[in-house]
């Protein structure tokens, strides 16, 4: 094998510094953070060993990937294609192996994701089931509306968010509708639970719709109509279940509660500062606002109970310049003080680690060091730990997009 140097555009320390200044801190979750804040490089010799028969794959930008990949010790990671000058992993295959590459060292074996049966049908209507509802290795994803009216109404969409951009694409590729009709997706999942022991969780979301009589009353009814349909497979009046939505009013959230089998009930609020969700989030902010999509977090605990309510960050979104904390050091605590009020009021939090992506307005911006993530992960889930909240809905096997998350099944 021929080695070739990584392009390193960062003065950062190497994988195996930094590490060694968190010994308590999982190699492999660390090695996980690292590669979904730099992304992959898929070599061809990858690229012709996956099998779309066995792995399951998607369209980014055009092209078939594998959609994620599985380390030994079944930690998910969940990372993007990179372009050169971002440094990537490479992935390759030797010796009949998936395998992690840096630097041109091998450092891990990875498995890719397999695929579900389901994939290779259709719905009655002709839609591919893969592209309805999608799985993770324990979990079924339905992302049920790709509009969002912050981001295609008010142009005042996330702006770390490559969302819109990526399933606009999709949604062109397979002829999708922007809202899924609830029977195709109660069919997809009616043939996907024939998968015995598979799958332990349903989870949906979609893009923030404002309508209505009342704020996201529009939002809410579709998403009670899609939870109601997928109720109707299930023998018991709650199923495990987590809806990802705009965040309703308490009026709104007892609705949800009593009309539908939900189990746990997420809204993210991505960026745990004031100032910097103004203005990393700005129609959030403009029909929200900070301090009240808090108090409706909170709000939802009284009503869906303490561990089944979460919130989500862009973990080092928070760093992005111009306006964005200059200090990791700051960010952190900022961010950290933040999570940890919510945690005493009953709401978990967890994150995700920012990789600008092509079609986002951050595209081009820089993610902090492995050191502030692996900070950031211990952090969030020491506040979980003290408070007691679980994130069940949330943790390695149902998810597995979230490094803190992944910390949580070793305490």
């Amino acid at each position: 094998m021929v080695c070739v140097s990584p392009i390193r555009l960062r003065n950062e320390a190497p994988f195996t510094e930094v590490v060694a200044g968190h010994p308590e801190f999982p190699l492999l979750i660390a090695l996980k953070i690292d590669v979904q804040r730099r992304g992959l490089n898929y070599t061809r010799r990858a690229m012709d060993a996956v099998d779309p028969a066995r792995h399951q794959i998607y369209m980014w930008e055009g092209v078939a990937y594998p959609h994620s990949m599985l380390l030994r010790d079944g930690t998910t990671i969940l990372a993007y294609p990179q372009p050169r000058d971002r440094n990537p992993y490479d992935v390759d295959f030797l010796d009949g192996r998936f395998v992690l590459i840096d630097g041109g060292e091998v450092v891990e074996t990875v498995d890719l994701w397999p695929k579900p049966l389901y994939y290779d049908k259709k719905t009655r209507s002709g839609l591919p089931m893969k592209e309805v509802v999608s799985a993770r290795p324990q979990r079924l994803d339905i992302f049920a509306s790709s509009f969002c009216h912050f981001a295609h109404v008010d142009d005042q969409g996330c702006q770390f968010c490559p969302l819109p951009h990526h399933h606009s694409q999709l949604r062109e590729t397979y002829d999708l509708p922007t809202r899924l009709k609830s029977e195709d997706v109660k069919e997809c999942i009616a043939e996907a639970l024939k998968e015995t022991g598979r799958f332990t969780n349903i989870h949906i979301t979609g893009g923030s719709v404002i309508k209505g009589h009342e704020m996201l009353d529009a939002e809410l009814d579709y998403y009670i109509k899609l939870l109601r349909a997928i109720g109707e497979l299930f023998a018991t009046p709650r199923f495990p279940s987590q809806l990802l939505a705009s965040p309703f009013s308490e009026g709104q959230l007892i609705r949800l509660r009593e009309q539908t089998g939900l189990g746990s009930y997420t809204s993210n609020i991505e960026v745990l500062d004031e100032a910097r969700f103004n203005w990393i989030c700005p129609g959030k902010a403009h029909h929200i606002g900070y301090r009240e999509w808090k108090r409706r977090l909170v709000r939802a605990v009284e009503v869906f109970g303490r561990g089944n309510v979460g919130t989500g960050i862009v973990g080092g979104v928070e760093t992005a310049p111009p306006h964005g904390f200059v200090s990791e050091s700051d960010a952190l605590r900022a961010t950290l003080d933040e999570a940890e009020d919510l945690a005493r009021q009953g709401v978990t939090t967890v994150h995700t680690v920012w990789a600008p992506q092509k079609g986002s307005k951050f595209h081009d911006l820089k993610t902090p060091s492995l050191d502030y993530f692996i900070r950031l992960a211990s952090g969030l889930q020491a506040i979980r730990a003290r408070h007691g909240l679980s994130v069940d809905f949330d943790d390695y096997r149902r998810c597995g997009n979230h490094p803190d998350s992944d910390l949580a099944r070793l305490q």
